[in-house]
């Protein structure tokens, strides 16, 4: 026979698992604000992932303690080092972004070839001598 004590701790499993499934459902949300965030920075976040760190209490943007969940993820600016980046959620809203300090790397202009080069062949010419 169920008794109220077992009805309790089904409750309570239930309240668990529904817990655990929306952790995962934040944790999806955050690696997808990790990887626009990343996109945006032109740097290249690693492993495709991030990983809960530890529940803490912080404020939010207004000020309030709220419960939130510290993520960890790792990005590269050369691809030669890894560096480390967290993401804080509060529920599914971002809390904040912060990135360990990295070297940004300027945009490199393509060489442009010159009219008289002696190393470039254009296309015309090189078709006509197939021809």
């Amino acid at each position: 026979m169920i008794d109220l004590f077992d009805v309790f701790l089904l409750m309570l499993f239930a309240a668990f698992c529904a817990w655990l499934w929306r952790g995962h459902g934040i944790r999806e949300r955050a690696l997808s604000l990790a990887k626009q965030h990343c996109a945006r920075l032109d740097v290249e976040l690693l492993d495709g992932a991030v990983a809960l760190r530890r529940l803490a209490i912080l404020r939010d943007a207004r000020g309030h303690r709220r419960l939130a969940r510290l993520y960890d993820f790792e990005f590269t600016v050369t691809g030669e080092q890894r560096l480390r980046g967290q993401i804080s959620m509060f529920g599914q809203h971002l809390g904040r972004i912060e990135l360990q300090p990295h070297p940004v790397l300027e945009a490199q202009p393509e060489p442009v070839a010159t009219q008289g080069s002696d190393k470039v062949i254009r296309l015309e010419d090189w078709r006509r001598k197939a021809e």
